[in-house]
């Protein structure tokens, strides 16, 4: 088993701070931006701009709702975001699932990377590509939302 990596790397018009900001001060606007992929979320442990915060994200992958519970790391100087995971539904399958955002300034828009390290319970369980793409699929909202605005 051991620990695993997806990534992909999307490039958006929007600058790298815009997305970064919405992560840093703003993901209880997310569920607005995303309403296909999130539905809520819910600060259990300091607040929303807090590094080291802990909240819930109410999700929906392949149309099943899900609840996500993580701890955030922030690394401001990088434009980078990590959602460690601390509890919820993708631990019925993975013994550590991390979802990892960087925004890479490029030109007057984001290079986006986006990855999930986890590590499965046993290894007849399946990649975590269903959570890995309603992961893209909201940056990609997210890039939808900073271009209108």
């Amino acid at each position: 088993m051991g620990l695993r990596k997806i990534e992909a790397e999307e490039e958006f018009d929007a600058p790298a701070e815009k997305f970064y900001e919405i992560w840093r001060k703003r993901p209880h606007h997310m569920p607005d931006i995303a309403p296909d992929h999130i539905q809520g979320v819910e600060v259990h442990e300091g607040d929303y701009e807090t590094h080291g915060s802990i909240k819930s994200w109410n999700y929906t992958c392949e149309g099943k709702p899900g609840v996500f519970k993580e701890k955030i790391h922030f690394d401001d100087e990088n434009l980078k975001i990590t959602l460690v995971g601390v509890g919820g539904d993708v631990f019925e399958h993975y013994k550590k699932y991390d979802c990892i955002f960087h925004f890479i300034p490029k030109g007057n828009g984001t290079l986006a990377k986006i990855i999930i390290e986890y590590e499965k319970i046993s290894d007849d369980m399946p990649d975590p590509i269903n959570y890995f793409n309603v992961n893209v699929a909201f940056i990609k909202d997210s890039a939808t939302h900073l271009t209108k605005a």
